[in-house]
């Protein structure tokens, strides 16, 4: 397979105008994804950015709960994957890892993710979540499957 083309043209940066990938998506960005408040900022088979929350995202100590970061991790690594794969194939999760750097306590963190490998059948993120003040909090990276689309259905 070669790179697939989404139905809406990528601008020159390859990014895709976030209101065309979500409607790519059979669910949009997900209920899981509305409810801890994670917004699409921009995306591309080359670069996925969204924001979280801290609040309503946090442990019982008040920080972001590391849980909340693997999520949004894997939310962005997810889409990107999709992105590459689109149309002919969807992304299925296999495998993700996080190291938590630093806690943050309120405000928005950024997740940003860049292709480690994009092929025919697997794809791999590494995900960089930061706080307000640009400081990494967490290091993800996901493997995702490329499984032919008429598969499930």
């Amino acid at each position: 397979m070669t790179d697939a083309t989404p139905a809406t043209p990528a601008a020159a940066d390859g990014q895709i105008p976030v209101a065309d990938v979500l409607a790519q998506l059979p669910h949009g960005m997900g209920r899981l994804n509305e409810k801890m408040g994670i917004e699409l900022i921009e995306a591309g088979p080359q670069r996925v950015v969204a924001t979280m929350p801290v609040e309503g995202n946090t442990q019982p100590y008040g920080l972001l709960h590391g849980g909340a970061s693997v999520v949004l991790a894997e939310s962005l690594g997810s889409i990107g994957s999709a992105l590459h794969g689109y149309p002919d194939r969807i992304a299925l999760g296999v495998d993700i890892n996080a190291t938590h750097h630093r806690a943050a306590s309120s405000g928005t963190v950024t997740g940003v993710a860049t292709p480690v490998h994009l092929g025919r059948s697997m794809a791999s993120y590494d995900v960089v979540i930061t706080d307000e003040r640009g400081r990494r909090v967490c290091t993800s990276r996901i493997t995702c499957t490329l499984v032919p689309a008429d598969r499930l259905g």
